[in-house]
């Protein structure tokens, strides 16, 4: 996968380094070319000095060809017009902005556009939004054999009920969240576009549950719900 990373500062450099590492293509844009030092010699990505929602400057980050854009810098303004531009205009769908204002971020997450607020805020969590692929442990039992996941769900699982990607899963589904609020899904709960559902499985079962829900439904799975 090809990312696209606006802002070189503490944040931005940790997750450049950490998507290299991970065998992804990164280019990081900053107006700072000081700022590229953060990433250290043997970041192999490129380096775009500019204005993150300058069309010019993210078309030579290689923009028509990410799969995922993270706007990190240290301004909401610039962050959000820059998640904007790349979701409206080149139609990346992996698109995250880095908001300081929680109150904003849920309003930006109602328009689409997937916001961390600093106080919650980790690299992982950011990856895990650019990175759609699979699976992420967010706790584990002392032995190994019981995970917590937090689970990409393909969008055409969109309409069902919770309890049908639980038994489509053979594992409980105890919360999921939806717009920056968790909910405890009960029996008529409809899986949202945009929702982030977590799984209590056994270690083993990991691989079964990441392939399940990265793949539409299959013909034996139950319709979406009618309202």
């Amino acid at each position: 996968m090809h990312i696209v990373i606006m802002g070189c500062g503490r944040v931005g450099s940790m997750l450049a380094r950490g998507l290299e590492k991970r065998g992804h293509s990164v280019a990081v844009v900053d107006a700072n070319e000081e700022a590229f030092h953060r990433l250290g010699d043997d970041f192999q990505g490129t380096r775009v000095k500019g204005v993150g929602f300058d069309r010019e400057v993210l078309e030579r980050a290689g923009i028509r060809q990410a799969d995922g854009f993270a706007a990190v810098s240290s301004g909401d303004n610039s962050n959000i017009l820059a998640a904007r531009v790349v979701s409206e205009c080149y139609r990346v769908e992996n698109v995250v902005a880095r908001i300081y204002d929680q109150g904003r971020a849920a309003v930006y997450e109602r328009l689409g556009i997937n916001t961390v607020a600093t106080v919650r805020w980790t690299v992982g969590q950011v990856m895990r939004r650019l990175l759609p692929e699979g699976s992420e442990p967010v706790w584990r039992d002392p032995s190994g054999n019981v995970h917590l996941l937090q689970v990409f769900v393909n969008n055409e699982w969109v309409g069902r009920r919770i309890r049908d990607l639980s038994a489509a899963a053979r594992a409980p589904i105890p919360f999921l969240v939806r717009v920056g609020k968790g909910i405890v899904p009960d029996a008529e709960t409809v899986f949202q576009d945009g929702d982030m559902i977590y799984v209590a499985c056994n270690t083993d079962h990991t691989s079964d549950i990441e392939t399940l829900f990265a793949e539409p439904p299959g013909r034996h799975a139950a319709p979406p719900a009618r309202h």
